[in-house]
């Protein structure tokens, strides 16, 4: 008798049209994960006081005892079919996406990439601010129209059925779903980590109606360092040279092998849950503990999306296309940008001071010869608009506040 599991989310059929969505993972799934925390094989816990090793044991206690007995999937899925969610077609692949549109007519559509290990989820707390920031300080005229997709592979997007679904194929997507799905004439972007990537890649290929974007991490490292680097490239070479010598393993198995680490992120909810929860212990702005910068229902509310869409594998897919065989050179960063050459659509960024590293400014405009906004914020780290909703909307607001005279000529 086989017990292979017969629990596998079920996508629904995406149409060349856009057709609404409504989230819902049944009880059995539900139960089902229940069940497996409740038959965790533990290993032995780690011979360090700290994190070096990975997540402390008590932690992944205390972690996995909460999804089990506490936390409520539902109360989060309830919260997602609050907002307008769709899928549709383009280039073959079932997108998903959340599309948010401000009370306010005049309002300029904005699309938020994310990156991995988060997702949509991501952006949720700061929907409503940038939809309608006239409810948190700001100004009818500070208002955006809001699309936020899940990437291919990712969340309640389809899973990629052949390679070649690198960033800059996602961002051709993306062109496709803001100007021939949604009929946006004029529109910007925003991106991290991934998204980023993808962003970049917009700006790059100059899609059809972007006005300028905006990035909280920036890939505009050189291609070579400098000779004689000054003191602030030395910091900036010094944090990428640690990211690469220290903290880039989870990268390197996903680069090289996604499909074998894919078999543990599918089958065990303690290996998903530990994997992300660590980036959101090292990436985020916090004081020794990833819930210093996100509460505990934040964090499993994207580990859960990951575990009931069973997306481990295929998110881990997007290292393979996107970095290709740069993972140990500070060319993967290089990579990433997704350019040609030197990007001239508008570009912005905001540093937050805990992000992987922080460029220097100089490095920023020569990789972009229009480099609009730069501004440096004191709080928030890899997870921007996750951990810091207000701050990052407040970015928004003032990034963009230029390019609206150009949306309003043509609506």
């Amino acid at each position: 008798m086989s017990t292979e599991s017969t629990l596998n989310f079920i996508f629904p059929e995406a149409i060349e049209g856009i057709t609404p969505y409504k989230v819902h993972i049944s009880d059995t799934e539900i139960l089902d994960l229940k069940n497996r925390l409740h038959l965790i094989r533990w290993p032995d816990q780690e011979l360090v006081h700290d994190w070096s090793q990975g997540v402390p044991l008590e932690a992944a206690k205390k972690l996995t005892d909460y999804w089990r007995d506490e936390y409520d999937w539902r109360k989060f899925e309830n919260r997602l079919n609050q907002f307008p969610q769709y899928r549709t077609t383009i280039d073959g692949v079932g997108v998903y996406f959340i599309h948010a549109k401000s009370p306010h007519p005049h309002a300029l559509p904005i699309l938020l990439n994310h990156g991995w290990p988060g997702s949509f989820v991501e952006f949720i707390d700061v929907i409503e601010r940038l939809t309608d920031p006239t409810k948190f300080g700001g100004k009818v005229e500070d208002a955006f129209h809001v699309v936020v997709p899940s990437m291919p592979g990712f969340g309640f997007s389809d899973k990629p059925k052949e390679l070649g679904w690198s960033p800059l194929r996602i961002a051709k997507a993306y062109a496709v779903l803001m100007k021939e799905k949604l009929g946006y004439q004029k529109w910007v972007a925003q991106g991290g980590d991934f998204g980023s990537a993808v962003t970049h890649a917009l700006a790059d290929l100059k899609a059809e109606g972007l006005l300028a974007a905006h990035v909280n991490l920036l890939f505009v490292v050189p291609d070579e360092y400098p000779e004689n680097p000054t003191a602030e490239e030395q910091e900036a070479i010094r944090g990428i040279e640690d990211y690469l010598n220290k903290k880039s393993g989870y990268a390197d198995i996903m680069n090289t092998r996604p499909q074998t680490i894919g078999y543990a992120l599918n089958d065990s909810p303690l290996a998903l849950a530990t994997f992300i929860y660590e980036k959101f212990w090292e990436w985020t702005d916090n004081h020794g503990k990833p819930e210093d910068a996100l509460s505990i229902d934040q964090m499993l509310n994207d580990i859960s999306l990951y575990w009931f869409t069973g997306t481990g594998t295929s998110a881990a897919r997007l290292y393979w296309e996107g970095v290709g065989s740069t993972i140990r050179t500070h060319h993967f960063f290089a990579a990433l940008r997704a350019a040609s050459g030197t990007i001239d659509l508008p570009m912005a960024a905001t540093l937050f001071p805990a992000e992987t590293f922080t460029p220097p400014k100089h490095w920023a405009e020569a990789a972009w010869s229009n480099l609009f906004y730069w501004n440096q914020v004191d709080k928030g780290g890899h997870f921007a608009a996750f951990e810091e909703p207000k701050i990052f909307s407040e970015e928004m607001w003032k990034v963009f506040k230029k390019f609206r005279f150009d949306h309003h000529r043509n609506t």
